[in-house]
């Protein structure tokens, strides 16, 4: 599935639909049958979907998102296990360019409806990742009920994340008992991977909300360039970078001495919409919004530098005394230095849903971070954050979700597989 060539969706015979049949340890020789061309290019090749940690979480940032989480509507445990061995092979499939099940879209019966939805044929699979995690409520439910005798198992950094000041959360857009992250730089890619989930998943899982992301406001590599944000502001200067193993161990991802063992090389996902009052920010004049950041709008440059990259130096002071980094400006609050050295892997999206009917957008921020510990990483930052940045005036914090993504699958395993054993 390494192979740089482009992947077919059409003419697949017997992939998915035998690997259902046979257990989720034939899907990976189904998967490598080789279909026709594509009517389209994949200059850079699918992204390998086995591995020690799961794809979509280092992998170079793609372009474009769909975020979905989904509430269990079913408590027969096998119906969940049956249902991550199904989701499994058919992400390993489409990740690779493929289509769903035995006869794809369009070579099935036609008294049938088709096994793939078809939105994707002839597109390559444009880098698409597929991430999942598990929310708190997977575990023990909201009325308390252990559904599906996990609750033993419950991660303790899996913690219910606390009410933030500012917090004005919609429950609609919130929580969810598992999340799907699907990235690719092709936005139809991304949504007929979400679609085919929630379709294979109908009467075992439902979709709580779904979230379109588009333009990255990280960057995971170094070989990637800063992105900019709906502010205008280069976003994600400092990032963690996946060229920075040694850290990312500290950092990312789960070791074996934090437990438990299933969650071992992966780690702990927070997602957070944040809607941006757009109208307000743009009647803010340039200096205003630098000082807010703590950055030039246009390098990026921390204020009293020349270049995006330059050390910040927190101490430096104007002509008049004050500092050139403002206490409450943002970069200064969300530093490493001033939260006991904790750091993100961030890889949110911009987001524009529309208008709110009084003609303002309905736009900002959604916020992806993944991290090794959220009461040490995304709690106390945000907490802080919450408290003290000038930034609060112009965003509101209206969705959240907190969850436990498992490290890689290796062929002839399905995702959660360690979880349930």
């Amino acid at each position: 599935m390494t192979e740089r060539r482009a992947f077919s969706r059409r003419g697949l015979l017997g992939a998915a639909g035998a690997a259902v049949a046979t257990g989720v340890a034939g899907y990976a020789a189904h998967s490598a049958l080789a279909g026709e061309e594509s009517q389209a290019t994949d200059t850079t090749g699918p992204v390998e979907f086995h591995g020690t940690h799961q794809a979509g979480i280092v992998t170079p940032a793609q372009d474009r998102l769909h975020f979905a989480t989904f509430d269990v509507t079913t408590d027969k445990r096998e119906a969940v296990i049956s249902l991550l061995k199904e989701w499994t092979a058919a992400a390993a499939l489409i990740t690779a360019g493929r289509d769903i099940g035995q006869y794809g879209a369009v070579n099935g019966p036609g008294e049938a409806p088709p096994e793939d939805t078809g939105e994707a044929v002839g597109l390559p699979s444009a880098r698409l990742t597929i991430t999942i995690g598990f929310g708190p409520s997977f575990f023990v439910d909201a009325k308390g009920n252990d559904r599906f005798g996990l609750k033993g198992k419950r991660p303790a950094a899996l913690v219910d994340l606390p009410h933030f000041i500012g917090d004005n959360l919609d429950p609609n857009r919130s929580g969810g008992d598992i999340a799907v992250q699907a990235c690719s730089d092709d936005p139809q890619v991304a949504v007929h991977a979400i679609r085919n989930l929630a379709r294979i998943g109908f009467g075992t899982v439902a979709v709580r909300y779904s979230q379109l992301g588009f333009g990255r406001t990280s960057s995971t590599s170094r070989a990637q360039t800063t992105p900019r944000n709906l502010f205008g502001f280069k976003d994600g200067t400092n990032n963690l970078k996946l060229e920075d193993t040694a850290k990312l161990e500290q950092q990312l991802w789960v070791q074996p001495e934090d437990g438990p063992d299933w969650m071992v090389g992966g780690s702990y996902l927070v997602s957070r919409r944040i809607r941006m009052t757009i109208e307000t920010w743009d009647r803010t004049s340039l200096s205003e919004q630098e000082v807010i950041v703590g950055r030039g709008k246009g390098t990026g440059a921390p204020l009293g530098k020349a270049e995006e990259f330059d050390p910040i130096d927190f101490e430096a002071k104007n002509s008049d005394g004050e500092l050139k980094i403002a206490k409450e400006a943002h970069i200064r609050l969300a530093h490493p230095q001033f939260n006991n050295g904790a750091e993100l892997l961030r890889r949110g999206y911009n987001f524009v849903d529309g208008s709110d009917g009084l003609g303002r957008l309905d736009a900002g921020l959604f916020f992806l971070a993944y991290q090794r510990d959220p009461r040490k990483q995304f709690i106390p930052v945000q907490r802080q954050l919450a408290r003290s940045d000038v930034m609060n005036e112009y965003i509101r914090h209206v969705g959240s979700g907190i969850f436990a993504c498992p490290g890689g699958v290796t062929p002839g395993s399905y995702w959660g597989e360690k979880l349930f054993a």
